[in-house]
């Protein structure tokens, strides 16, 4: 862990604030005319996932927290765990659904996601999915003459049983690009 202060914070770092890790998502040094100046920040808990603001005073003490990214590939699921391999090491670690997010639903067996470790501590605080996923679509409703002209939406169950949203012209067995941050339907790709 190394030691700074508030004119070192950059958005995306991970620092140690209140006992727990956070990611910084904004900050802003404010200096109201005379009185003393401070920093905003908006931070992002890596264990709750709750946002907090707080504000310091400037140039007040951080602990900013190295990470260690290692790419590591998803195997197969094992009741609530999911567990990856190191593309390295071939070690093996398990990850819960909590330590992944709501993209977990996205996630394929064989893809990639890049594993956050706490340098220091070697714990995991965090996994970042690929942004947006190609997944077939396993299950869905036809669309009704005529709804096809409008903007009619309807739900599809992809392979990895995730449900979304897309529009009515999606059949089964079609492969959609998925954003794995809002799991929202960008695209329909040629498999």
């Amino acid at each position: 862990m190394a030691s700074g202060t508030t004119s070192d914070l950059r958005n995306g770092m991970v620092i140690r604030y209140n006992n727990d890790l956070y990611q910084v998502v904004e900050f802003q040094h404010v200096s109201p005319g005379n009185w003393r100046a401070f920093v905003r920040m908006k931070l992002k808990s890596k264990t709750t996932g709750k946002v907090i603001e707080d504000r310091v005073r400037a140039g007040s003490d951080i602990d900013i927290v190295r990470i260690e990214r290692r790419t590591m590939q998803f195997l197969y699921r094992d009741g609530n765990d999911f567990i990856f391999m190191d593309t390295e090491t071939f070690d093996q670690m398990a990850v819960t659904e909590a330590q992944i997010g709501e993209g977990a639903q996205f996630l394929k067996e064989n893809e990639n996601a890049d594993l956050l470790f706490d340098d220091e501590k070697n714990e995991l605080i965090g996994v970042e999915l690929p942004i947006f996923v190609n997944l077939a679509v396993t299950e869905t409703t036809t669309a009704v003459r005529g709804d096809t002209a409008t903007s009619v939406n309807k739900p599809a169950t992809l392979e990895t049983g995730a449900v979304v949203s897309v529009p009515g012209f999606v059949n089964e067995g079609d492969v959609l690009k998925i954003d794995t941050r809002t799991g929202i339907y960008i695209e329909r790709v040629n498999a």
